[in-house]
């Protein structure tokens, strides 16, 4: 910890900064080399088909950075974090299908105007062409995954509908892949556009296959995660202590969190992402959940001894991050998981924590959290009522009032989304410098 406190002080660039840069610089270079050899070969037989072969390139170009931009590789996820880089995969994936349409009409008025015909039959004409019927489909897809990925939709399927429907966008990037290699002439022009072009997509799909199924495999099988106990907390709240071979050698760190799978127990295709509530200790890991769902309602019958299938860890919500000696850990409810893991790394000193819940029964860990305050010379602050009562703790006024020197200190937020919102924007209007601010809001979708 103290490392990190000193960090800027010795002039090192912050670790989410240097990631973002090393991102944008890789988006921004191949851009720059598809514009290069757009502007020497990707002339097309006509001006309106020369401009569909841009957007057409430039299509192809969002879809390897959606595929990095969820392949969740361990060194952009630690320093940036999965729910940003779900946030931008989400909009750049919004930014592909008005690309991909925009090419699609411009390909079939393009050739009406070659033929001289309407863009209806010139439309049907396409459309008996393989090549040309690949990239359809594959558009088709896009559209389809953009419209139930639309916020009004999305609310109201279920993770795993949802998920099962987006899953499809994989066999959109096969055919559009297949229709690439049929249709564009731009890197068959020259044998360094062939070897640049196949690098890019072997790069692209290797990231995303290492970091989402043989890295999660390889863990599984090296660790053998296994369920040690089952422990109720309150009653609708249990902590799952899983163990494992060599767990001293998994890169986890207070902060993080894993998605988790009892085979078993549930259905292999239910999963959901928790927090670890305690830092890792090289022996067990240990997930405290409250029961919102099928899913974390059925933990606490979760059989001692039975297998555990771990994905992570993940997140950016870490020490590494610090930047200053004085923390504050803002909780809500059952976000206050991750910050109690938080506390194990806290040096002796400057800590306060305020923890926000309907009332003191619902306080979950708050015994251990309160220890662990103590420990450290901290101050722990326990915000209880209920929303609407006049009760607003995380206003700007009343943040100041608590910690007098919050813009001093690193601020971590974990809570409901309503209440990171509240707080990040009282943080704003504080003038908290956001290289302080660290806030995570786990999810899969």
């Amino acid at each position: 910890m103290e490392a990190t406190s000193t960090r800027l002080r010795q002039g090192t660039i912050p670790p989410v900064v240097v990631a973002r840069w090393a991102l944008w610089t890789f988006v921004v270079v191949n851009l720059v080399i598809v514009e290069v050899l757009f502007l020497t070969a990707g002339t097309g037989k006509n001006g309106v088909l020369t401009v569909a072969k841009f957007f057409g390139l430039h299509a192809a170009v969002l879809m390897l950075f959606q595929l990095l931009l969820v392949a969740r590789l361990p060194w952009l996820d630690r320093r940036i974090g999965m729910d940003r880089l779900t946030g931008w995969h989400r909009w750049v994936g919004f930014s592909l299908l008005w690309t991909l349409l925009t090419h699609a009409v411009l390909v079939v008025l393009g050739y009406a105007r070659l033929a001289d015909t309407s863009m209806t039959k010139a439309f049907s004409s396409l459309a008996g062409v393989p090549a040309s019927l690949l990239g359809m489909l594959a558009a088709a897809i896009v559209v389809v995954v953009a419209a139930v990925s639309a916020r009004q939709v999305r609310r109201r399927l279920r993770y795993e509908t949802w998920h099962g429907v987006h899953l499809l966008l994989y066999v959109a990037l096969g055919l559009a892949f297949v229709h690439q290699l049929q249709e564009t002439t731009t890197f068959s022009s020259s044998a360094p556009a062939m070897i640049y072009w196949w690098a890019l997509w072997l790069f692209a799909f290797g990231a995303l296959v290492t970091g989402r199924i043989v890295m999660p495999l390889w863990r599984n099988a090296y660790h053998r995660f296994e369920v040690v106990a089952v422990v109720p907390e309150s009653d609708d709240v249990v902590s799952v202590h899983v163990t494992g071979r060599h767990l001293d050698k998994l890169p986890a760190r207070a902060g993080q969190f894993c998605i988790w799978r009892f085979p078993g127990h549930n259905h292999w295709w239910l999963a959901n992402p928790f927090s670890l509530s305690a830092a890792p200790d090289g022996r067990t890991l240990r997930l405290t959940a409250k029961a919102v769902g099928s899913t974390s309602a059925g933990l606490r019958h979760v059989p001692v001894g039975s297998r555990a299938f771990v994905e992570g860890p993940y997140g950016a919500f870490t020490s590494l991050h610090r930047t200053r000696p004085g923390a504050l850990l803002i909780a809500g409810g059952v976000g206050i998981t991750p910050v109690r893991a938080l506390l194990e790394e806290e040096p002796a000193g400057d800590v306060v924590v305020l923890y926000r819940v309907r009332s003191e029964d619902d306080a979950v860990l708050v015994d251990e959290v309160r220890t662990l305050v103590a420990d450290r010379g901290g101050q722990l602050h326990l915000l209880t009522g209920r929303r609407g009562e006049g009760s607003s703790p995380f206003e700007p006024e009343s943040l100041r009032a608590l910690v007098p020197d919050i813009t001093e200190r690193d601020v971590y937020v974990c809570g409901p989304p309503a209440m990171t919102t509240a707080v990040l924007s009282s943080l704003r209007g504080l003038k908290v410098p956001h290289l302080q601010v660290h806030a995570e809001r786990f999810g899969l979708g």
